[in-house]
């Protein structure tokens, strides 16, 4: 299922040693990334101080965006686990007063969602 999730757009998990060796250079001082997953090209990552969405971009992909946002500025969020017949996990998270999730990923089953919700708890309600 691991070829079909990443062709459906699914993330996986990402070890930190790879995430700090592509990553690391977006670090602050004494900021640490605690969690990753990758999305085909793009990449998601819970750091100790803030969410970190790499966004890349174009048919070659030499173009990067890399958004920060401050666990401060969540609103709220939502973790849906994967069913019998779905079986994606699905994450949404607002991001000051919008009424729509500003952001939306699906997670595939190797994905512990319960851990994510977890992470963003945690920063979230302090």
């Amino acid at each position: 299922m691991g070829i079909f999730s990443a062709i459906l757009g699914n993330a996986g998990s990402v070890s930190q040693e790879d995430l700090i060796k592509k990553y690391g250079q977006l670090l602050t001082t004494n900021e640490e990334i605690e969690m990753g997953f990758k999305l085909i090209r793009d990449t998601f990552i819970f750091t100790n101080k803030r969410l970190i969405l790499v966004d890349v971009q174009g048919i070659t992909g030499s173009k990067t965006e890399y958004k920060s946002i401050a666990y401060k500025n969540i609103t709220r969020f939502s973790v849906e686990t994967a069913g019998t017949f779905d079986l994606d996990a699905e994450l949404k998270i607002w991001i000051s007063s919008e009424q729509q999730p500003s952001i939306v990923k699906q997670f595939n089953k190797s994905v512990n969602v319960y851990e994510v919700q977890k992470i963003l708890a945690f920063h979230v309600l302090g």
